[in-house]
């Protein structure tokens, strides 16, 4: 079973017995409109989702000067440079600000992915709860390291990496303390069916016992984020939008409001499904029990005084309930107290 993680900040636990962990993420959803963002934030809320995450980047620390001058003219383009399509999403500080009070005061958890290692400077100025490594950055040490180094709990996205890759930045976040969750993903956009492979949620559970494991899924809908709590997962991060035909290549594999809420619903209903891996009879199960369980009665008319052997019993659903049948080889040998008639329960009370 994986450790639990603390988010030391809303006293928010992951991992073990405690309820998923569900993370909206509006990354760039909001399209560069603080206004859109609140109102997704609301949303998330309105959802029952725990957390609503950001994407957080200083673009000339993120990206080389090639790529920001190179022209990017699509339809899902800001601008007609990838700076200026950049630029028109990305927040400023301040916004970030007012962006995290408004969360905190809507009542849902608020943090946010850095991209670089100013704005990982940036985010633990702001008290953040933890820090989210998204897919694009597992394979950055440096920044994973610095994170870590922090000490604020970090949730690390493993999407593009394989096993060795992930082992890595297990050993590396390792190396100063084990407040972390590692998050199955594949990064694809919609992710298809036969990609998803839920079954690395098994991998990582057996490998990397002692922290939480978690999964960030791009799929279409929501069966395959549900199952993957079934399958162990203590964190679900999904995107959400509100509306799939929005400009942006993140809002097709987004969940819209109704989807977000239907999926937390769904993860709710499982978990109380689920239980805990203790195998005993529950109390829905006692009315049948008596209706249903088998018992040991008479095959034939025995007198007071006769010892019981295998050819005396038979196993049938009686009334009133005889002993169990599990008992039967306990009984054999054992003296009748009375008369016993065919087809009469057997009862501990009838036997010396």
């Amino acid at each position: 079973m994986s450790e639990e993680l603390v988010l030391s900040k809303d006293a928010k636990v992951i991992g073990k017995n405690h309820p998923t962990f569900i993370i909206a993420e509006i990354g760039q959803n909001h399209q560069g409109s603080i206004d859109t963002a609140k109102i997704l934030i609301e949303t998330a809320k309105e959802c029952g989702a725990d957390c609503v995450k950001f994407q957080k980047s200083c673009i000339s620390e993120k990206y080389s000067r090639t790529v920001l001058q190179r022209p990017y003219i699509n339809q899902n383009s800001w601008g007609d440079t990838y700076k200026s399509h950049k630029e028109c999403l990305e927040f400023s500080e301040q916004q970030f600000v007012e962006l995290q009070k408004f969360a905190l005061k809507t009542g849902i958890m608020f943090s946010a992915s850095p991209m670089d290692l100013v704005s990982l400077k940036f985010l633990q100025s702001i008290d953040v709860p933890f820090i989210k490594i998204g897919s694009g950055d597992c394979n950055n040490l440096q920044l994973i390291e610095a994170a870590a180094q922090t000490n604020i709990p970090l949730i690390v996205s493993t999407g593009m990496q394989n096993f060795e890759m992930v082992n890595t930045v297990y050993q590396t976040i390792s190396r100063y303390h084990k407040k972390f969750c590692l998050l199955h993903c594949v990064t694809a956009y919609p992710t298809p069916l036969e990609d998803i492979n839920l079954n690395v949620i098994k991998l990582y559970e057996e490998k990397f016992s002692d922290v939480a494991i978690g999964y960030s899924g791009h799929e279409l809908g929501i069966d395959m984020s549900v199952a993957a709590v079934a399958l162990g997962a203590k964190v679900i991060e999904r995107h959400i939008t509100l509306g799939h035909n929005q400009k942006g290549s993140d809002h097709i594999c987004s969940l819209e409001p109704c989807e977000f809420k239907l999926l937390v619903h769904k993860i709710r209903i499982l978990e109380t499904a689920m239980g805990v891996p203790v195998k005993e009879i529950r109390p829905s199960e006692l009315p049948f029990s008596k209706k249903f369980a088998k018992s040991l009665v008479l095959s034939r008319f025995v007198r007071k005084g006769h010892r019981i052997t295998k050819d005396d019993l038979k196993i049938k659903v009686s009334d009133p309930i005889g002993i169990d049948a599990s008992l039967l080889s306990s009984v054999l040998g054992k003296i009748v107290k009375k008369n016993i008639d065919e087809d009469e329960s057997l009862t501990h009370d009838c036997l010396y």
